[in-house]
């Protein structure tokens, strides 16, 4: 793998998704270690690592979660001390890619490749590996580093993508 021009996209490893948050999800201790792992082995790789940030739209009133100023919308600090340098990208909907800096972030990089991680396996991760602007890109979703409400959601969403992207994980895609 062409390590320099692959980026490690991490979305929405945010507080409220935890234990204690608002909308904790199923498995978040383990796909947090894999995150981690899977962030300090592209760092070891030279791959640069991109954190994406979902903020709700106040314009639209209070969400249920991820307000901006809240605790909960802070990316989890353990994936803010294992990429302390890495560029934030805010984003307002599930595509990572939409009106956001996030294509213009890698084409400073000169990314060709994706691997994407994070929450909610069949929302946010789903939605920018299939975005309309993913499409210029190899991408893969780190199987081992996605999760969501419950098993068989996360299950489902792997099994929907697997046709559209590769599911490596961690210790596959970084060997």
């Amino acid at each position: 793998m062409d390590y320099a021009h692959t980026a490690l996209i991490v979305i929405d490893l945010q507080n409220d998704y935890f234990p204690g948050g608002k909308y904790p999800l199923w498995h978040t201790e383990t796909v947090l270690d894999n995150c981690v792992a899977a962030i300090a082995r592209a760092q070891v790789l030279g791959m640069p690592v991109i954190l994406v940030q979902h903020v709700a739209d106040s314009s639209k009133g209070l969400a249920p979660f991820f307000n901006a100023g809240s605790e909960g919308v802070a990316i989890h600090p353990r994936i803010l001390a294992a990429a302390p340098q890495a560029p934030v990208v805010v984003k307002q909907a599930a595509d990572s890619f939409y009106q956001t800096t996030l294509q213009a972030t890698l084409a400073e990089l000169g990314s060709r490749k994706l691997l994407i991680c994070g929450m909610m396996t069949q929302n946010c991760v789903t939605h920018t590996a299939l975005s309309p602007a993913a499409t210029q890109y190899e991408v893969a979703v780190l199987a081992d580093c996605c999760t969501t409400v419950d098993q068989m959601l996360h299950a489902i969403a792997l099994n929907a993508l697997s046709i559209r992207v590769a599911l490596p994980t961690v210790a596959q895609a970084l060997a």
